[in-house]
């Protein structure tokens, strides 16, 4: 069966006709790449890879892997090798994969910044989402699937109530506040509870509530900190 090469469409190919850019700087820990092969085989979903045909006119890499590939007819991998060793040991014999015709300038940018560049979580909505699927899977069965441990899940799912959410005067311009998240032991907790209680003392008095308090608090001794390590008097 001849694979269809058409620009950004998403094609079927032989898995064996796959190899991986030798240049690939991304690595991921058997842990999450356990957990990919498991979402993959629970959804059957996957996202399409990224590749090109092979920019060597004979490719050997191709060939020596599978002696009956057609050697000008192999591609190479842009982004998703993870996902590509994945559905082999799932047993897949063709993928989905997008194929973009690219020189190798174009395809060392790529390597350095699909793997990177992405946005960060809205901790309110991330903490929704983490609860929706928390009520339907148990915390343990869910860390099988994504990033966090069950123990994780189980503190981040516990957060959810009226502590972390963002003043009524604030929520327009949300974009501007990031939630910090960490977890501490009593002894830990104590101190940090005093800290921040000292720091806040002789604070302005427009800051009214309690987490701007304790914002304004923690972002002074993180400044003493730096201003000692950094030798600059504040």
């Amino acid at each position: 069966m001849q694979e269809t090469r058409i620009e950004n469409r998403v094609s079927r190919i032989a898995i064996d006709r796959l190899v991986a850019h030798p240049n690939n700087p991304n690595r991921m820990s058997r842990a999450n790449f356990t957990k990919l092969i498991r979402n993959i085989e629970q959804t059957g979903r996957y996202e399409p890879l990224i590749v090109r045909p092979c920019p060597q006119k004979n490719c050997h890499s191709c060939a020596n892997r599978n002696p009956d590939v057609d050697r000008i007819s192999c591609f190479q991998i842009i982004n998703g090798h993870h996902r590509w060793q994945a559905l082999r040991e799932l047993g897949y014999k063709t993928v989905e994969a997008i194929v973009w015709d690219i020189n190798d300038n174009d395809t060392d940018i790529l390597l350095a910044t699909l793997n990177r560049l992405g946005g960060s979580d809205i901790f309110e909505k991330k903490l929704a989402l983490l609860n929706r699927l928390n009520q339907r899977m148990d915390a343990r069965k869910l860390a099988k699937l994504l990033p966090q441990t069950a123990k994780q899940i189980e503190r981040l799912t516990s957060t959810l109530d009226t502590r972390f959410s963002i003043p009524e005067k604030h929520r327009a311009s949300r974009s501007n506040y990031r939630a910090l998240v960490f977890f501490v032991n009593n002894k830990q907790q104590e101190i940090v509870k005093r800290a921040l209680s000292l720091a806040g003392k002789g604070g302005s008095r427009t800051t009214i509530t309690k987490a701007a308090k304790n914002a304004a608090a923690l972002t002074y001794i993180a400044q003493q900190f730096l201003n000692s390590k950094l030798e600059i008097k504040p």
